[in-house]
């Protein structure tokens, strides 16, 4: 009998990440089934959109549990998440929805069904000025939250569970509203673009090498090595001030930039030093520099 592939569940696939790691994954040659809803863009996955099976989520515990059973992966990447920097009022319901009460309700289908294995996205923002829990905002918070309530499956139900702490991410054709995006697009207006003081120190890692990290991460879990609760940052260990970072591009995709340097104010919760007291996954390391990262993201040949 042929031995049938490892089945993996990707929630947030449809996302620039998510969807990186979807197509690694099926490169692999994982079964891989991606958690959508009725109202997602497949956008992002029509590269590969023949090769992955579609699990739709109705927004009910049961529906998913149902769901969640009849794809039964080996191993559930849970990339799904609602980023919001600062908050409104009314956007409270939307990140508590999206990063709590899901992943609360991914977490008991799973354990419903017997699926042991969780590779989870978090975020360096739950580690304000270094500590070892302050959130830089309420998206953080409910990050946090998430990790309390999963505590409990990890305790309780045998859920063996790798958090991966995420920096800035970035790389070729990120549809986000990102820095390198915002730069390209004012260097094609010769626009004017006002930012903060851009003394912060920024940590980005390429989108290539955060794919591996969840890679690691879940063969890691597969293989028995990891323990039940385990969590490591997946930083490039060399954080830049954005005024050098803005420099840096411009040099490399010979642009000219306009920046007005301080004319926006910093953001009241500003990280101006990147938490760097993580824990390294092992075996991982950023392996793509800056300079090649910026060449590869704006589609220019890597200099060997």
């Amino acid at each position: 009998m042929i031995p049938r592939p490892t089945s993996v569940l990707v929630t947030g696939g449809t996302g620039f990440v998510g969807s990186r790691l979807v197509r690694a994954l099926i490169a692999e040659g994982f079964d891989v089934h991606v958690l959508v809803r009725s109202t997602s863009s497949l956008e992002e996955l029509a590269p590969v959109l023949a090769e992955v099976r579609l699990v739709e989520f109705g927004g009910s515990t049961v529906g998913l549990a149902a769901a969640v059973g009849r794809a039964h992966p080996d191993l559930v990447f849970h990339l799904a998440s609602r980023f919001i920097a600062e908050h409104r009022p009314d956007q409270v319901n939307e990140l508590i929805d999206s990063n709590v009460r899901f992943g609360a309700q991914l977490l008991e289908a799973m354990a419903v069904n017997g699926v042991r294995r969780l590779v989870n996205a978090g975020t360096s923002w739950q580690h304000f000025e270094g500590a070892e829990y302050r959130p830089v905002c309420l998206y953080a918070a409910t990050k946090q939250a998430f990790e309390a309530i999963l505590e409990f499956y990890v305790d309780a139900r045998n859920l063996q569970t790798i958090t991966l702490k995420l920096f800035d991410t970035y790389g070729a054709d990120d549809p986000r509203p990102k820095l390198f995006s915002l730069l390209r697009s004012a260097s094609q207006r010769d626009a004017v673009l006002e930012m903060s003081g851009g003394e912060q120190l920024v940590d980005l890692v390429y989108v290539d090498d955060v794919v591996d990290a969840f890679l690691m991460a879940g063969k890691r879990l597969l293989s028995g090595e990891a323990q039940p609760k385990e969590e490591f940052a997946v930083s490039s260990g060399k954080p830049m001030p954005l005024k050098d970072i803005v420099a840096l591009y411009a040099a490399v995709c010979d642009v000219d930039l306009r920046v007005d340097w301080g004319a926006r104010p910093y953001r009241e919760r500003e990280v101006m030093v990147p938490w760097h007291t993580g824990a390294a996954l092992p075996g991982w390391s950023a392996r793509t520099s800056l300079e090649d990262g910026i060449r590869l993201a704006a589609g220019l040949a890597v200099v060997k």
